[in-house]
């Protein structure tokens, strides 16, 4: 069975955030320490019905009240090391966790407690389940500009070493991305990969500002790249990824049903995409979920769906030793299941 293949396909996530991968279990536990200070039910049936979501504003104020949950770094630790747990046991090798450090530091996390926090579980998820993390620091589009200043200095003063890209994430209307080019120039001179959220709730044109104003490397979610040809042949031939997470998409309102996502368009016209998870929980789903969700809408097989876990090995950051290792194993996998 194709779910059988895709269960033990060897992966990379490149889109997950960090709080949005918290499972019902663990936001249940964190509701129920902090019960009758915080709206989200400490009851894990009840979640389910509070992560319906009206709209994309509608998912950010739930998503913030599960951040308001996470309140000293002991919390940060334990949500960290069980999204681990849960990426790993998809056969998850390599995942690079969006993370917004000003979100906890603003609600009393200092900085330096909160980053030793996510690096020592990071090792821990490691030693523990053979998967590597590596984060992304972004900053949150809805806090403005002194998020965007927070975000880099917690980045260039406190960086842990997992460290390796500077993204923007958020709501795209109302935000423009322009403001936080002067941020994205320092974080990329000091060595930082930029990967801003683009094009999923606003049209192409934002795609285009996070390439030219941004430096994007690849693009969070872009479904918008799809309305403009000239953006795509761009992408195509620069071979700028897209991070796809096709339930998020719908579940926030972005794609009014999945057969009307463009996915099978973007891989059409030859761009570079990757299948992601974003806030899995929250949308009622897993990786191993948006890999079947990707095959229906490609109507692909095992060929093709080991080919999107190449593609997001060759998007990551990790180094080309370690994209040449994992590619193999795909591939290994793969003529194992004939």
């Amino acid at each position: 069975m194709l779910s059988d293949f895709i269960a033990g396909l060897p992966k990379v996530e490149l889109h997950v955030h960090h709080v949005g991968s918290a499972s019902p279990r663990i936001v249940a536990e964190l509701a129920q320490r902090h019960e009758g200070r915080s709206p989200v039910p400490a009851d894990e049936a009840a979640l389910a019905d509070y992560f319906v979501f009206r709209d994309f504003a509608h998912f950010v104020e739930i998503y913030l009240s599960v951040v308001d949950l996470v309140r000293d770094d002991e919390d940060v630790w334990v949500l960290t090391h069980e999204v681990a747990r849960e990426l790993a046991a998809q056969q998850v090798r390599y995942a690079e966790l969006t993370v917004t450090p000003y979100s906890h530091v603003r609600r009393g996390i200092p900085a330096p407690a909160f980053c030793a926090a996510i690096e020592d579980a990071r090792r821990r998820a490691r030693a523990d389940f053979g998967i590597e993390l590596r984060w992304c620091f972004d900053i949150p589009g809805e806090a403005g500009l002194p998020a965007a200043e927070e975000t880099l200095r917690i980045c260039l003063d406190e960086a842990p070493d997992g460290l390796i890209s500077f993204g923007l994430g958020g709501p795209e209307i109302g935000v423009p991305r322009p403001q936080f080019k002067p941020y994205f120039d320092q974080a990329r001179a000091a060595g930082l990969h930029s990967v801003p959220h683009a094009g999923e709730t606003t049209g192409p044109e934002t795609v285009w500002d996070a390439l030219r104003e941004l430096g994007a490397e690849r693009i969070g979610h872009g479904t918008s790249s799809v309305r403009d040809p000239e953006l795509m042949a761009f992408l195509a031939e620069r071979r700028i990824p897209l991070e796809v997470c096709p339930t998020s998409n719908l579940r926030t309102g972005a794609v009014p049903q999945l057969s009307a996502h463009p996915l099978a368009d973007m891989v059409a016209a030859g761009l570079l995409v990757t299948i992601n998870s974003d806030d899995p929980p929250m949308f009622g789903t897993s990786l191993n979920q948006e890999y079947a969700v990707a095959a229906s809408l490609l109507q692909a097989g095992p060929q093709q769906l080991a080919g999107l876990a190449r593609d997001a090995v060759t998007a990551s950051f990790l180094p080309a030793t370690e994209q040449r290792r994992l590619r193999d194993e795909i591939d290994g996998y793969l003529a194992s299941a004939g």
